[in-house]
């Protein structure tokens, strides 16, 4: 499904070049303990998950992590990034590494909200 979107997208916008970002960080057994993933499109870093063990939580491991994807969205000449999160996850992370709220919706789940975020790369105004 998700290429059939990504080809009617392409096709409405003319914007081809898409493609999948993804970065992890396994243990000594290789198991997955970290990753960021998501897609590269149209000047956009969309981050569709993003994850650290909780044992390995504020040792600088997600900054690291993020600061990799976040190069490698710039080498991709995205300027951008988007990202959704729930109130409960990590927005306070987020606000840190310069990203701003631009939309939420109440009660998504029950008592809490989800959040669509975003950061600017190029410095400028978003349009």
């Amino acid at each position: 499904m998700e290429d059939r979107i990504y080809e009617f997208n392409s096709g409405v916008t003319g914007i081809d070049g898409g493609e999948f970002l993804a970065i992890f960080v396994r243990d000594e057994q290789e198991r997955i303990v970290a990753g960021i993933c998501g897609n590269t499109w149209g000047g956009c870093f969309e981050i569709r998950q993003f994850w650290v063990e909780e044992a390995r939580r504020r040792q600088g491991l997600g900054t690291r992590l993020f600061g990799a994807a976040e190069q490698e969205a710039r080498r991709r000449g995205c300027t951008r990034i988007l990202l959704m999160t729930f109130s409960f996850q990590a927005p306070e992370f987020y606000a840190k590494h310069g990203f701003e709220v631009v939309g939420a919706v109440a009660d998504h789940p029950r008592g809490h909200r989800n959040l669509l975020l975003r950061k600017c790369l190029d410095g400028g105004v978003p349009r």
